[in-house]
């Protein structure tokens, strides 16, 4: 029955808290992971005891899985639990006394500006249609700070009014104001004069991916999709002469945020800009500074020199 479970629970994470798609399919996969191992000692899923979940536990420490991957999973499973047991199929709940393993606080891997001109400058060398797409996407993604989800499925209107704001659709359906630079704007109505050149050439497709900025003639959804566009950002990468794997959609995210706070703007306007919920998720990036701080002084200040 617990395949039944997991889907009704996913319908309900999708109706009733606004899930968004890759929200369930990582709920999905670390439900269905947890299924699985309890499987194998022959326990179903929804009739687990704590001690069941507490060896699914264990066999994450025992096949390398990080800290973070294992609170990830425990969180999934409670939230699974607690919907079973609001919905009467349990009478309990299993996870009631289980805490997460204990994590360090990782800090966000922070890209220096010169290295984001750097991803720019190699940007504006290409200047077919699929290096204005790229100028484009880059553009838009480091102007707002967008998560990579945001960016690519961008409604065509988004941009249509000519207006230096757009609306994002966030996290939850959860939309908000997001300010565009003058070189972010320009980028994108360069990159509409060859849009037409990436979409699907059968019209049943075309109909679907016209509805987005950045259309695709092979994905399903109609728009380009994370993997590509993650693709797309590892050869830019290589282009400017940079390591690909400390570079990734979400870093640029992070470079947005860091850049801003170091050039003086306010941590709460961060927070909007970003779609944080709550600003103790966006103080992350204080840290971060604080942490180039202390490098500086180690490294500039006579007194440290002479320690």
């Amino acid at each position: 029955m617990s395949q039944t479970s997991i889907g009704l629970f996913l319908d309900m994470m999708a109706a009733e808290r606004g899930a968004a798609q890759n929200t369930l399919d990582a709920y999905r996969r670390d439900l269905d992971d947890a299924a699985a191992r309890m499987a194998a000692r022959g326990v179903d899923l929804d009739k687990a005891a704590t001690a069941d979940i507490e060896r699914v536990l264990a066999d994450l420490r025992a096949d390398g899985l990080s800290p973070a991957t294992a609170a990830r999973r425990l969180s999934a499973l409670k939230r699974f639990y607690r919907f079973l047991l609001s919905e009467g199929i349990r009478a309990d709940d299993p996870c009631h006394a289980l805490s997460g393993p204990k994590q360090g606080r990782s800090l966000p891997k922070v890209l220096a500006e010169a290295d984001v001109d750097r991803l720019f400058a190699a940007c504006s060398a290409k200047t077919d249609a699929a290096g204005l797409r790229t100028r484009a996407l880059m553009e838009v993604l480091y102007a707002g700070g967008l998560r990579v989800t945001e960016l690519v499925s961008l409604p065509l209107q988004a941009f249509a009014t000519g207006e230096r704001m757009i609306f994002v659709k966030g996290k939850g359906n959860k939309e908000r104001l997001v300010p565009m630079t003058p070189s972010a704007l320009e980028a994108v109505e360069a990159y509409k004069a060859v849009r037409a050149a990436h979409l699907p050439k059968a019209e049943e497709n075309r109909s679907r991916a016209g509805k987005f900025l950045f259309p695709s003639a092979t994905s399903r959804q109609g728009h380009m999709t994370r993997e590509r566009f993650a693709q797309i950002l590892r050869e830019l990468a290589i282009a400017a002469g940079l390591d690909p794997s400390g570079i990734s959609p979400h870093v640029l995210r992070h470079a947005f945020a860091t850049h801003l706070l170091s050039r003086g703007a306010d941590l709460r306007s961060v927070q909007v800009l970003l779609g944080h919920a709550d600003v103790s998720t966006t103080q992350i990036y204080t840290h971060v500074l604080d942490e180039r701080l202390k490098q500086l002084v180690n490294s500039a200040h006579p007194l440290a020199k002479r320690g």
